[in-house]
C-alpha cells in the first residue's frame, strides 16, 4: 500500500510513499528498544544540547518546513512558519527546564529519607494528525525525548513529507534512532500499540481514533494520553469590549483555515449584543481573503482534501435541512481547490449535526443566550470539553465561568491556545491526560517512589 501527499489547492499529487514492511517495522521498533538502553537516564544536559539543535534548524530552516506543510495540508504559510517557530520555542522550553521539572520530589514518611524519582519508560508511540503536522508532534516529542524516551510517530498518511522531515530533523539535531517515523496506515497501529517494546501511547485525532487506540492500549495495560475532538464554546457577554471579542472571534473560529480542536466554534452571544455581535462579525468574515496559501496576504486557504470539504458541507447541508439558518456563506468556492467559503450558521436545533458534532472548517455556530447561567448550559450541553473562552468584565461571571464551564481549560478575554508553559488536554469525551508545561513531561515517567529505612522507621505492618 502506499501513502499519498495531495497538494490541497490544486488536487495535485505531491508524492506517493510505500509503507514499511513488517520486517521494516521490526526492525525499527529494535532500533528504538536499543537507542533506549543505550540513554543515560540522568544525562539531562546532553539531552538539552541536542534539543537545543534542533530549535536552531526549525528557527533556520522555517521557511522551507512551512512551504512544506503549507503544500501538505493547505495551511496559509504565515500561519506554517509561525508554527515552525513556535516548534522551536517548545524544544528550549524543554530544554531549559526538564531537568528541574524531573527533580527528585522529597516526600514525608516514616522512613529515614522518601523520595520520588521521575524515570523514563521507553519508546513511546504517537498517533498524530495532518491539521498542525509539525507542532502536534513536537509537543509530544519534546518533552518525551527531554524524558529520555524513544518517540515513534505514525502521522497521518497526508503529511507523509513531514513526518519524514521531523525524523531528519531529530536525527540532525543528534537523536539518531531516538526519534523514527513510521510508514503505515491506520490499519496496523494497533499491531504497533500490542507490540511488547512500546511502553505508552499518545494520540491527537477524532474521537473513533482515540477510542480504538485507547481500547488496544488498555487491553495491553499500556499508558495513554487521548486529545480528541473539541466543540469550543466561545461565550460572549454584555461587560465585554466588542471590538476585541469580534475580531478575536473571527481569529479564533477561522485559524488554521478553521481545522483546529481548540478554534472557537460554537458561538454563545447575550441577547443584550447578540444582533450588533452577529453584525459585525459578518462584516468581519467579508473582509477575509481566501486564496492561495502560498501568499502572503492570504487569510484562509482550502481545507485539506476535497472529502474534508464534502463532509463539511453535508454537515452544513443537514443542519439547514434541520432548521438552522444559513445567514451567510459557509458553502463551497467553485474552481479547483478545496477552497470553502466562510460562513454563520444561526438558530440551530439540538438535533443537527452542528448542535451535536464537531464542524471542522470555516463555519461559525450562533447561538443566543438570555442570561450568563443560560450561556453556561449552552456551552455545557455537549460531548467535548476541550477548550472554552469567555468574554467579561465582570468579576464574579468570570469566577463563575472558571468553576462552571466544562473544559480541560477557560480563557477570559482571549482566545484559546496552547502555549508549552500551559497544560493542554480536555474532559468530557475530549480525552484525558495533559500535554505540555510540567503535566506533559510527567504524563510519560515511571514515578517510581524510593524509601530508605533507617532507625527511625516504623515496621511494616502487613498492609498495603
Amino acid at each position: 500500500m502506499t501513502l499519498k501527499s495531495v497538494n490541497p489547492a490544486t488536487g495535485e499529487t505531491i508524492a506517493e510513499y510505500e509503507e514499511h514492511s513488517d520486517t521494516e517495522i521490526d526492525a525499527a521498533l529494535a532500533r528504538a528498544e536499543a537507542a533506549f538502553a543505550a540513554v543515560s537516564i540522568r544525562d539531562f544536559a546532553g539531552r538539552a544540547e541536542k534539543m537545543r539543535a534542533a530549535a536552531d534548524i526549525l528557527d533556520a530552516e522555517a521557511d522551507s518546513f512551512a512551504a512544506l506543510m503549507t503544500s501538505e495540508m493547505g495551511k496559509t504559510i504565515a500561519s506554517a512558519r509561525a508554527e515552525a517557530k513556535k516548534c522551536a520555542t517548545a524544544c528550549r522550553y524543554y530544554a531549559d527546564n526538564a531537568e528541574a521539572f524531573l527533580a527528585d520530589e522529597a516526600m514525608t514518611s516514616d522512613h529515614a529519607r522518601a523520595f520520588v524519582r521521575n524515570l523514563p519508560m521507553g519508546p513511546v508511540l504517537a498517533v498524530m494528525p495532518w491539521n498542525f503536522p509539525f507542532w502536534q508532534v513536537v509537543r509530544f516529542a519534546a518533552p518525551a525525548l527531554m524524558a529520555g524516551n524513544v518517540g515513534l510517530l505514525k502521522h497521518a498518511s497526508n503529511v507523509t513529507g513531514s513526518a519524514l522531515a521531523l525524523e531528519d530533523l531529530f536525527r540532525r539535531a543528534g537523536f539518531e534512532d531516538g526519534f523514527q517515523t513510521l510508514k503505515i496506515g491506520s490499519k496496523r497501529v494497533e499491531g504497533v500499540i500490542r507490540d511488547s517494546r512500546v511502553k505508552a501511547v499518545t494520540i491527537t485525532g477524532s474521537e473513533g481514533a482515540g477510542s480504538k487506540v485507547a481500547e488496544a492500549a488498555g487491553s495491553s495495560i499500556k499508558k495513554t494520553v487521548l486529545e480528541l475532538g473539541g466543540s469550543d464554546a466561545f461565550v460572549v457577554m454584555p461587560s465585554a469590549d466588542l471590538d476585541k471579542a469580534v475580531e478575536t472571534g473571527v481569529t479564533a473560529r477561522m485559524i488554521n483555515n478553521g481545522q483546529s480542536c481548540i478554534a472557537a466554534k460554537r458561538f454563545i452571544i447575550h441577547d443584550d449584543i447578540y444582533d450588533e455581535y452577529r453584525d459585525r462579525y459578518v462584516e468581519r468574515l467579508k473582509a477575509l481573503k481566501v486564496g492561495d496559501p502560498m501568499a502572503e496576504d492570504t487569510d484562509i486557504g482550502p481545507l485539506v482534501s476535497a472529502r474534508a470539504r464534502e463532509d463539511l458541507h453535508a454537515q452544513v447541508w443537514d443542519s439547514v435541512e434541520d432548521g438552522a439558518v444559513r445567514s451567510f456563506g459557509a458553502e463551497p468556492i467553485e474552481g479547483p481547490g478545496a477552497y470553502y467559503q466562510p460562513g454563520i450558521l444561526e438558530n440551530i436545533p439540538v438535533s443537527a449535526p452542528a448542535y451535536k458534532d464537531e464542524l471542522f472548517g470555516p463555519v461559525a455556530i450562533f447561538f443566543r443566550a438570555a442570561t450568563f447561567r443560560r450561556a453556561i448550559e449552552i456551552a455545557n450541553d455537549h460531548r467535548y470539553g476541550l477548550g472554552s473562552a469567555i468574554w467579561t468584565n465582570d468579576a464574579a461571571e468570570i469566577e463563575a465561568a472558571a468553576d462552571g464551564l466544562e473544559a480541560g481549560c477557560t480563557f477570559v478575554n482571549a482566545m484559546v491556545a496552547s502555549d508549552p508553559r500551559l497544560p493542554f488536554g480536555g474532559v468530557k469525551k475530549s480525552g484525558y491526560g495533559r500535554e505540555l508545561a510540567r503535566d506533559g513531561i510527567l504524563e510519560f515517567v515511571n514515578r517510581k517512589t524510593v524509601a530508605v529505612a533507617g532507625d527511625n522507621s516504623a515496621p511494616h505492618d502487613g498492609t498495603e
